[in-house]
């Protein structure tokens, strides 16, 4: 348990490559270097890298202190009205598991999947039975020690709003939210989080609904993102001026609150730039 908010990028910038970094088994040293604190391994199309590259990502973590979370392929549909492919996303589960494992990660990020034309109460029950199915494979793999983490998501078609993932968690204590405050402006198109109320609430009902501890060291995302009538188009950088959310009130809603969120920031090739900025914002809030 952290004692303060831990920051990072999603992936590696594109500051990573133009230092001349390579692999991303560099990529806890390039982050460290830049002052955060947190890296999330995208595998969004595919667990590519050996699991000796994934030790050597987490050795280099270990060594320059930075806390390790993935996100599981964007391609996981645990509310398909398919059944085998329900099944299926268990196996997609267990290899990312296998190369969080290897890196000594804390925590798996996955996306529910599309409601397509099913009822959304009908989809979430399905979601629910391959979370559970999913949990047994990873237990018949031994597979242990972390979260898996269920993300709120950005278009309307998709299952993931806060009420759905908090129910999604429902199904067992490992399972937990993971917040992507850009997914939820682009879903209700703007104009979710004006003020740190709002980002307050959020904090709140994730206690109520799984506990003090979860939302107090809830794992975010946090991007500014462009949207249509569907909800999420495309991620954005903090530079842009005409999509939210804005990230300074959420900075002043954690200090007020005393918790210590690892917020993930997936900004279009800006990412390690973007979570300084934020980071910075947290300090002066802090006052250090």
């Amino acid at each position: 348990m952290t004692t303060k908010a831990m920051f990072g990028p999603g992936g590696n910038s594109e500051s990573f490559y133009a230092a001349g970094y390579k692999s991303t088994v560099d990529a806890p040293k390039f982050v460290r270097e830049f002052g955060l604190d947190a890296y999330e391994y995208e595998a969004g199309n595919g667990v590519a890298a050996s699991v000796e590259t994934f030790r050597k990502i987490g050795e280099a973590a270990r060594e320059h202190d930075i806390k390790l979370s993935i996100h599981a392929p964007y391609y996981i549909s645990l509310s398909s009205v398919d059944e085998e492919k329900r099944k299926g996303s268990a196996r997609y589960i267990v290899a990312s598991a296998q190369a969080l494992n290897a890196m000594g990660g804390e925590l798996m990020v996955i996306h529910a999947g599309s409601t397509a034309k099913l009822d959304r109460a009908v989809a979430l029950q399905y979601a629910k039975d391959a979370i559970y199915h999913a949990l047994g494979v990873l237990s018949e793999n031994e597979l242990y020690g972390f979260k898996l983490g269920i993300e709120t998501m950005g278009k309307v078609n998709q299952l993931g709003t806060l009420d759905e993932v908090l129910e999604m968690c429902t199904v067992d204590k490992t399972v937990v939210p993971v917040v992507d405050f850009g997914h939820m402006n682009a879903r209700e198109q703007g104009g979710v989080f004006p003020t740190a109320d709002e980002y307050k609430s959020v904090f709140d009902r994730i206690s109520s609904a799984c506990g003090a501890e979860v939302a107090e060291n809830l794992h975010c995302h946090f991007s500014k993102i462009e949207y249509t009538n569907g909800g999420e188009k495309r991620h954005l950088t903090f530079e842009d001026v005409n999509y939210g959310p804005d990230f300074e009130p959420l900075m002043k809603a954690i200090v007020d609150l005393g918790i210590c969120p690892t917020i993930i920031c997936e900004s279009n090739g800006t990412m390690a730039e973007d979570a300084l900025m934020m980071k910075k914002e947290y300090l002066r809030y802090v006052g250090n």
